[in-house]
């Protein structure tokens, strides 16, 4: 296991990555999940150059993603699941799960990038992409691509190790729920590339990938984990009321990440303009437009995940989903989403300060533009 060492030795806040307009509690738990994360990182990659230098290579790449910047709200929700069941916010079982949790999330992206031959993750080349050039350039020998590909693949696992082992010595609940969580994000992962390859149009399946591949393992699990792993058992009900706070929400968060993915700044969210179109992402909001679509205006949703997809058609089905009224339907959704969570807070013994900061964190949750 790795050193427990590393909790110790956390500075005080700092400058975090989280987005601007962060609510102050996030503000200071990223900065103390990142020292985490950066210490370990470099812990663990002094020990394997030793044993190869070309070991490096994999603790760059983790390091590139995992500390380049980032939301951290699968920590924040960490955090205020342990708050909420009456967790001291010193605790550093709380920076270590969230950190964890982080680390998953990377490994996700490794895959997720190959898996949507996406060629940009926050602005600068992929992993999957900047080794598959650097094979050209080196004239190494194989495919550049499957060289790539598996580069990339195997820091993902690395990812995934360091995550899981970071949770080895919770509580028995709270590492079936750990597991729970793992199975939930591959299961959305699954559906989400059948949904695209098979053009799922469908409102009712969209939203059951909208929720397993981000919206229960964003919001509602670290909720819950954050409780288990600090007060593990819970007192009765307080598992389920967590979860009638998290699932709403999630699902505006990946309603949100959906709207992003179609409209969003390439500059703000660092991948290109429209590119879940360009994927065919099935996604409640392109369910939606479908439902609501003339038959002209089905002809031009048709180019969605087609592999000759233009700039032009792009824009065109932007136009078609504004002008269906799908967009704001999708947006007032949201509001509605973002309400029924908050209004759950009323099950929980809360102080004022505590109902505050959640309502902060949904409101970043929601509306953000990254």
């Amino acid at each position: 296991m790795l050193n427990k060492s590393l909790e110790k030795s956390m500075p005080p806040s700092g400058a975090p990555s989280a987005q601007p307009g962060a609510p102050a509690f996030l503000v200071e738990l990223a900065t103390r999940v990142e020292t985490y994360l950066a210490q370990l990182i470099a812990a663990e990659e002094a020990r394997w150059v030793e044993v190869n230098p070309t070991l490096a290579v994999p603790f760059s790449e983790m390091r590139g993603l995992v500390l380049a910047g980032g939301k951290r709200l699968r920590p924040a929700f960490c955090y205020w699941g342990s708050i909420a069941t009456g967790a001291d916010p010193s605790d550093e079982r709380i920076v270590r799960t969230g950190a964890a949790l982080e680390l998953l999330h990377a490994f996700a992206l490794f895959h997720d990038d190959i898996m949507d031959g996406s060629l940009t993750r926050r602005g600068v080349q992929t992993t999957h992409v900047r080794h598959s050039t650097l094979h050209v350039e080196q004239a190494l020998d194989g495919d550049a691509t499957r060289y790539g590909d598996g580069v990339a693949l195997l820091v993902g696992d690395l990812t995934y190790v360091y995550a899981d082992d970071l949770m080895a010595d919770t509580s028995r609940e709270a590492r079936a729920l750990w597991t729970e969580l793992r199975l939930e994000l591959n299961i959305g992962q699954f559906l989400d590339i059948v949904g695209s390859a098979r053009r799922e149009r469908r409102r009712a399946e969209a939203e059951q990938i909208c929720r397993y591949k981000s919206g229960k393992y964003t919001i509602e699990r670290p909720l819950q984990l954050g409780a288990l792993v600090t007060s593990a058992p819970l007192p009765a009900g307080v598992f389920e009321q967590l979860s009638a706070i998290g699932l709403p929400l999630g699902d505006a968060f990946q309603m949100r990440d959906d709207i992003l993915g179609v409209f969003g700044e390439s500059a703000l969210t660092g991948k290109p303009a429209g590119d879940d179109l360009r994927e065919g992402k099935p996604t409640p909001l392109l369910a939606l437009t479908t439902e609501l679509a003339s038959p002209a205006e089905l002809e031009v949703l048709n180019k969605v995940g087609r592999p000759d997809i233009t700039a032009t058609d792009v824009a065109n089905i932007q136009e078609v989903i504004q002008h269906t009224g799908a967009l704001q339907t999708m947006e007032d959704r949201i509001t509605q989403l973002t309400a029924e969570s908050v209004n759950q807070l009323s099950g929980l013994s809360l102080g004022k300060e505590a109902i505050e900061q959640f309502k902060a964190l949904a409101h970043l949750v929601s509306w953000r533009s990254l």
